[in-house]
């Protein structure tokens, strides 16, 4: 549709819009480009008139749909803008844009995510920030203005991979062409810290058993009064689907522990958005139920006033345990002999004889291994009052064979009878007769410890008997030996009940003596001959003895001597007191000379 006007020329229905680039808000030296868009002009050649505040803008008419020029302040105002052509046709005018050209140049504002220390192996987050509309680039600068990296959203991260990464950064913005580049921001610091390392720990122990309560521990070395939260990470176990559990405390607890909890754990501390170091990770295993066991050293053969130590140990684990000893089934009050896993009899008593056992616990609520294996001790009296007879007297026999026992009291043998502690149990001697007991044929199941006890439970006189299956063993005194008298040893064969020809005899698993007769004597025996003796042939081999060697209870030389030193000073006294008082007594033989003479003057 042609529309006409009073200056002759003839309006056409299209309509112009001004369009500034970069934006209608400008800042002192920046290049704005105006465009004068004929919307519905087609494809015909305008020419462009451009106005300011409703005048005449410099260049008037240009060919061009777009104008540019350096801004200051005098360039704020309204513009618009109309076209024409060449067959006397123009556009309307368009709708006035307001272009604002600000002398005050722009600095963005650098701040940091943290803002406090950050830890290496994180990074941090910079936000270079503006009260601008959008379409600026962003320009970064590390430790120096000399290099810069270019993006084109106002935040930049940081990979902070070594202390050497923290120092000062700036920020600044650009836009158009040539860019127009704000004011540097103020440098900021960004404080590196080594980043501290995660360190689990586990109570009780890394080896748990079925049924306990385990803690995992995360600490994370840091000063202040940072509030961390926990990650912690499991390999290993099934917790499926759940490889990573972000708890907020430091403990982990695990309530009754089961199989399928046993595995690899590890675990991080979370600082806002820092996080430390992974830790080591700690395998975690868990065990069927706990087995205390118990052992004796030096050995379980003892003559009262020695001394003796019992160790109780869990199989596989030795932290955290308490430990309970019990003595025949009853358990011991004192306790505090048991400290550490171990209970020491110091000096050893008859009334310690019996069988002990021993069980341990830990963690709260507490947990309680399986009773331990016995462990039976045997004390004999240095002078028993009441001795177990043995016949035939050794403490080895063959199976099949006869065995008789019997309690001989130096006062009365009423009241003892003979009682025996077995692989089963503990019970009377089979075939009892009063004080005697008699096995007609001994089987391996025959082999104990024999001792005599009274009606009141006192257990007198233990003797160590092993009934061997084979065809050869080792006759011995089924007493201590003394010391200072001399150890026989023989090796019996099974058919004659006699010596062999030629043996070997062994002490603690090594060899002694060798292809000598069946028959091997230690003379004078002492001490250091204690041990675990055996014998072997080209016929078999006998079981193991201990043999033990109990003090003689006569007075040494160095005790007599000790004696005499000891009373030397009381003894010469008195021989100087004697000898005065014998002097004073009788007269010398001067004297008796001079008698003489007085008694033949006067006469």
């Amino acid at each position: 549709m042609l529309l006409c006007s009073h200056s002759g020329l003839t309006q056409v229905e299209a309509k112009p819009v001004v369009k500034v680039t970069p934006d209608q808000r400008v800042f002192r030296g920046e290049t704005v480009t105006l465009t004068c868009d004929i919307q519905r002009g087609g494809n015909v050649q305008w020419t462009y008139s451009w106005f300011k505040d409703g005048n005449t803008f410099y260049p008037y008419r240009t060919t061009a749909a777009e104008i540019s020029f350096r801004a200051d302040e005098s360039y704020s105002g309204k513009y618009s803008c109309r076209g024409e052509r060449s067959d006397s046709q123009r556009s309307d005018t368009s709708a006035a844009v307001t272009l604002t050209v600000s002398d005050l140049k722009p600095k963005p504002e650098l701040t940091a995510d943290p803002a406090g220390a950050a830890l290496t192996g994180n990074t941090v987050t910079l936000t270079c920030r503006m009260d601008l509309s959008p379409g600026w680039d962003f320009y970064w600068y590390k430790h120096t203005l000399n290099s810069e990296t270019k993006t084109e959203t106002n935040s930049y991260r940081v990979k902070i991979d070594s202390v050497s990464d923290g120092g000062q950064y700036w920020c600044r913005a650009g836009r158009g062409k040539p860019v127009y580049y704000t004011q540097h921001s103020d440098a900021l610091w960004v404080n590196v810290t080594v980043s501290p390392k995660a360190v689990v720990t586990v109570r009780p122990d890394e080896q748990v058993f079925r049924g306990e309560t385990v803690a995992l521990r995360c600490d994370v070395k840091w000063g202040g009064d940072t509030e961390w939260t926990y990650r912690w990470e499991t390999e290993g176990t099934n917790y499926q689907h759940n490889s990573v559990r972000r708890i907020s405390t430091q403990e982990w607890n695990i309530n009754s522990v089961k199989d399928f909890h046993s595995g690899k754990y590890s675990c991080t501390g979370q600082m806002g958005t820092q996080s430390s170091q992974h830790s080591d990770a700690v395998t975690l295993t868990v065990s069927a139920e706990a087995q205390a066991a118990v052992r004796v050293s030096p050995q379980p053969w003892l003559t009262e006033g020695d001394s003796v130590t019992l160790i109780c140990e869990v199989t596989g684990s030795s932290t955290g345990w308490t430990f309970s000893w019990f003595r025949d089934d009853d358990r011991l009050s004192d306790s505090s002999r048991g400290a550490g896993g171990s209970y020491t009899l110091s000096p050893a008593a008859l009334q310690h004889t019996g069988v002990y056992t021993c069980r341990a616990e830990r963690g709260r609520p507490a947990y309680y291994t399986k009773y331990s294996n016995t462990q039976p001790l045997w004390i004999t009296g240095v002078s028993p009052s009441v001795s177990l007879v043995v016949s035939p007297s050794r403490s080895q026999h063959f199976s099949s064979d006869s065995l008789s026992l019997s309690c001989e009291d130096q006062s009365n043998s009423a009241g003892w009878t003979v009682r025996r502690y077995t692989d089963r149990n503990t019970e009377d001697c089979s075939k009892q007769t009063g004080s005697s007991c008699r096995i007609v044929s001994l089987s391996t199941s025959d082999s104990g410890v024999y001792w005599c006890q009274s009606e009141s439970g006192e257990k007198r006189h233990p003797l160590n008997i092993t009934v061997h299956d084979g065809d050869v063993i080792l006759e011995s005194s089924v007493d201590p030996v003394i010391e200072g008298d001399t150890l026989t040893l023989h090796c019996l064969h099974r058919s004659t009940n006699s010596p062999i020809l030629r043996a070997d005899f062994y002490k603690d698993g090594s060899l002694v003596q060798n292809q000598t007769t069946g028959e091997m004597n230690i003379t004078p025996v002492s001490k250091s001959h204690e041990g675990l003796y055996y014998c072997k042939t080209e016929r078999g081999q006998s079981l193991h003895s201990w043999i033990s060697v109990r003090g003689s209870g006569q007075i040494s030389v160095f005790n007599i001597l000790s004696f005499l030193l000891a009373a030397c000073p009381y003894l010469l006294a008195t021989v100087v007191l004697l000898f005065k008082c014998y002097r004073a007594r009788v007269p010398s033989a001067e004297d008796q000379s001079q008698y003489a003479v007085r008694e033949e003057t006067s006469t």
